[in-house]
């Protein structure tokens, strides 16, 4: 089996997805750094494995992190081994801190946010409104990071003086490009602030998801103050993360396939089929690091060996043609039935699935509504992944926002 080496400045994701699942349903990889591991790269595969109890997050089935052979400077530690949460954990513990956050996040809790994201979204389109006429913006920037990361923020009850640190940090915790000697300092800065968040939470509760973490822990749930800072960091680091790149993905994707866009803008199309296309076809979480197998696992014709590591890699598998048929490779914003994985599968999948979907169903409508006349800035050929292999994360969304609904021709 030849082993493809996912490339650390994900310069073509596209290709390297093709290449993943030409390899077969599993196929051997290496990250950045010179680690080995698998992938696998199928829908039906992937589905299985998600839910089979071979398959576990403890680090310490590892056979590379028991022989020693993972430093603690390499630059993806942070997400191999980010400390105890539900990320890292499974059976009794993983649903005891699942059910806490799963709790605060079920729809119909997440529907009564919906007034708050309005009003986030509606204040960001003012802004954009309010620059000069026919400059270039950067609607990654302006528009679809601050949204996500207020609401993850509100929530959880972080500060917005805190944002700067947060996205500082957390440029560093995601990037292959990390200096090594960098990366234990990295580690424990962002220990330190999610510690200071969570301490500053005990002594001044709030209405928020943090301060029910910390008042379960006292009332019998028994998480311990690693679990409560871990499980902070989890929520902010992956609701804010997916759902910018989730509503960067919709708007490239529409500004590629104009036909289609005008469907959309003419209500043929409706919105929630756009995000769900989008999340098969352009996927905000390339990869998902790492799981383990507690025995050898026959993965189609393959076996996933017992000890190793398997990475998920959603990038190939949504556009994996046993699934979605001939037209896998196709943005198709009418697809139907469109039963993707990208947020995962069974006792694993995303809590903040709900959420990601309520803010990108709320802000592209808005934007588009109010800039129905946006297109892009530079050729799309010219975008550019940032160098994170987890991530389809571009680096800017050059835009021109064109005249708003309602503003002087």
């Amino acid at each position: 089996m030849t082993r493809i080496a996912l490339d650390p400045f994900v310069r073509d994701l596209d290709g390297e997805s093709a290449a993943l699942r030409a390899a077969g349903p599993l196929a051997e990889v290496e990250l950045p750094g010179g680690v080995h591991v698998y992938a696998v790269t199928r829908h039906a595969e992937a589905r299985a494995l998600l839910t089979d109890s071979r398959v576990v997050k403890d680090i310490n089935v590892w056979n590379a992190w028991r022989r020693g052979e993972i430093p603690m400077d390499w630059p993806l530690i942070g997400l191999v081994n980010p400390g105890r949460s539900m990320l890292t954990v499974d059976g009794a513990d993983h649903r005891r801190l699942r059910t806490l956050v799963a709790q605060a996040l079920t729809v119909k809790r997440v529907e009564r946010l919906r007034a708050g994201i309005e009003a986030l979204t509606n204040a960001s389109l003012e802004k954009l409104a309010a620059l000069p006429a026919g400059q270039p913006v950067d609607l990654k920037a302006e528009f679809a990071y601050p949204l996500p990361m207020n609401v993850i923020s509100e929530l959880m009850g972080v500060d917005a003086a805190d944002h700067p640190r947060l996205k500082e940090l957390f440029e560093k915790f995601f990037s292959t490009q990390t200096p090594p000697e960098e990366v234990p300092q990295m580690m424990a800065d962002l220990a330190k602030l999610f510690t200071k968040i969570v301490d500053d939470k005990r002594a001044n509760p709030g209405d928020d998801l943090t301060s029910a973490l910390i008042a379960a822990s006292e009332n019998g749930d028994h998480l311990t103050d690693e679990e409560i800072v871990n499980t902070l960091q989890l929520i902010i680091a992956a609701g804010h993360e997916t759902t910018i790149s989730l509503i960067v993905n919709v708007v490239e994707a529409l500004q590629t396939h104009p036909e289609q866009r005008r469907k959309v803008l003419d209500g043929e199309i409706g919105w929630e089929r756009v995000i769900e296309e989008t999340l098969r076809w352009n996927t905000p979480t390339s990869h998902v690091l790492i799981r383990f197998a507690t025995e050898d696992i026959e993965v189609g014709d393959r076996i996933l060996p017992k000890g190793e590591g398997l990475v998920i890699s959603f990038g190939a598998l949504g556009r994996d043609e046993e699934q979605y048929g001939p037209t896998a490779g196709d943005f198709d914003a009418a697809r139907t039935p469109n039963r993707h994985i990208a947020f995962g599968h069974g006792p694993h999948v995303c809590p903040g699935a709900a959420l990601s979907r309520l803010e990108a169903g709320i802000a592209l409508p808005a934007l588009y509504e109010r800039f129905p006349e946006l297109d892009l800035a530079v050729p799309a050929s010219e975008l550019r992944n940032k160098p994170i292999v987890t991530q389809n994360d571009l680096h800017e969304l050059p835009v021109k926002l064109g005249c708003p609904f309602g503003g002087d021709a």
